[in-house]
């Protein structure tokens, strides 16, 4: 489980020594975000269609993030899935698109390591089995 001890380190480097339950917080809002859209892939394919795949496209590449505003993660969720995201954990829309925007690219960058998204079952198992013992370290 190397990559996804990584992303626990990356996402908590980031958000540095007190965040813990905010961070636990921001990977359930992006795991709900997942599961919403049909998994990584979907919801890469729903910022491509969206008008940003430059910036989608760089998360999973191995090179630098492109960066993405609150407002373009609105515009990218929809007003109505992003305030059923936000209710779900019982915070403002506003608030839950600017920690997107501020945590998803990494997020999705750790989650692709190789540059690629997964493209089979094998691939899709690992990442659902890394999430959830991501979220056991998060949240344990």
């Amino acid at each position: 489980m190397g990559l996804f001890d990584s992303v626990v380190g990356s996402v908590l480097n980031n958000l540095g020594s007190g965040g813990g339950a905010q961070g636990g917080d921001i990977m359930q809002m992006v795991m709900g975000l997942m599961q919403q859209n049909g998994g990584l892939a979907g919801l890469v394919e729903m910022f491509n269609k969206s008008g940003l795949s430059q910036q989608a496209a760089s998360w999973v590449g191995t090179g630098e993030n492109l960066p993405i505003s609150a407002d373009q993660i609105g515009k990218a969720l929809g007003s109505g899935p992003l305030a059923d995201l936000a209710s779900k954990f019982g915070v403002d829309p506003q608030q839950l698109s600017g920690s997107l925007a501020q945590y998803l690219p990494e997020v999705v960058n750790q989650l692709t390591p190789q540059g690629r998204l997964p493209d089979n079952a094998s691939d899709t198992d690992v990442l659902s089995q890394g999430l959830n013992a991501l979220t056991g370290k998060l949240f344990g």
